[in-house]
């Protein structure tokens, strides 16, 4: 067996995870696939955060296009972001604001730095976002992007717009923008504009009914080593034929498709010998792009900022052994990093939310 392979089996033995799947990769076309327990390597899996790279190029190329400038006003498209309020501090009650002192605009969105975004510690605002159904976390959606837009308008800022990072919700936005901004279903723009080009033909919203026995089990694991089903194989939320109103939702993939656009990625943005996303776009999707005034470590898991930035929807190493690689993780285990000084990159693929074993997982496979 390969070195890539035996990690993945170890893992599997030690109970990381039911089912691995993984690829190594270079922008010259070599590909090592290996898979190991219960994921197949052609399964459908929820890819969760891994949606903002790709909607991050997406966006791009509509700025390429001149459809989208990245400092335009995001209420442009967004009318219910405009004349925003903005939280006082970040625990004030909901009522204890003032004007927000700026547009948020396109390059906010795609830099996290809207002032939308997850609030972890417990607050009027958490709450407020927890009632209202627009708080991060394991559940899918259950609000269209319509009504969601509108029950997080109808709350004010943690922060003023470009001021702090904050995960999340920002992308959420950016993919109603999108959508508004090419007049129909934003699964149908990246099809037509993205995926389709790049051979990403199972990576979507949804999983159509026809191809449901391809969609894998989700997991939680749990201190006592077991696994705990959160959503069904070949069933639940991530199956539907009609998803016209998800352009705030995460994409479903594969193995293979995310290893077509990882490798488009490492090659500088060009997929057989047809020009994705526009060098000097692409240098600024991995390059950080957040101020370190607003790089807020109550934003995010502790530790995040030390070695880390925050380009176009995807982190980016900024020191250590491979400074400027960059890629990003979904929350149920999975993860891509590019490495542009060599060419490569990694996709790794589980269905069991992230954890420690699921770190040790990232990490090991990084260092192979």
């Amino acid at each position: 067996m390969s070195d890539l392979t035996d990690l993945l089996e170890r893992h599997v033995g030690e109970g990381t995870a039911p089912g691995i799947v993984a690829a190594l990769g270079d922008a010259r076309g070599a590909l090592e696939v290996a898979a190991a327990g219960d994921l197949h390597t052609d399964a459908v899996v929820r890819i969760q955060s891994m949606t903002k790279p790709v909607l991050a190029v997406a966006t791009l190329r509509l700025v390429e296009q001149g459809r989208l400038g990245l400092d335009d006003p995001a209420d442009r498209w967004l009318p219910e972001l405009a004349e925003r309020r903005v939280l006082r501090s970040p625990g004030a009650a909901l009522d204890d604001t003032v004007e927000a002192d700026r547009p948020i605009t396109v390059r906010h969105l795609l830099t996290c730095t809207s002032g939308y975004g997850m609030v972890l510690d417990d607050s009027p605002l958490r709450r407020a976002m927890a009632e209202a159904g627009v708080e991060a976390g394991p559940e899918p959606l259950t609000l269209g992007a319509d009504a969601w837009l509108g029950a997080l308008a109808g709350l004010p800022l943690v922060a003023q717009p470009g001021r702090t990072w904050r995960y999340h919700h920002s992308f959420a936005l950016l993919g109603i923008l999108l959508s508004r901004l090419v007049g129909r279903p934003l699964g149908e723009h990246l099809r037509d504009d993205l995926l389709r080009p790049l051979g990403m033909a199972d990576t979507g919203y949804a999983v159509p009914s026809a191809h449901a026995h391809r969609l894998s089990a989700a997991y939680r694991l749990q201190e006592d080593g077991r696994f705990v089903e959160l959503e069904p194989a070949g069933a639940g939320h991530f199956v539907a034929d009609d998803v016209s109103d998800r352009s705030h939702d995460e994409l479903v993939s594969t193995l293979a498709d995310y290893a077509a656009f990882a490798r488009m990625l490492a090659a500088g943005g060009v997929h057989e010998g047809e020009r994705v996303v526009a060098p000097e776009l692409l240098r600024a999707l991995r390059t950080d792009q957040v101020p370190a005034a607003a790089k807020d470590p109550a934003g995010f898991f502790p530790g995040f900022w030390d070695g880390s930035g925050w380009g176009f929807g995807v982190a980016v190493e900024r020191g250590g052994a491979h400074p400027g690689r960059f890629g990003w993780s979904g929350g149920l285990g999975t993860d891509v990093w590019v490495d542009p000084a060599t060419g490569r990159y990694a996709v790794l693929l589980t269905q069991v939310e992230m954890g420690p074993p699921t770190f040790r997982l990232v990490e090991d496979l990084r260092a192979l």
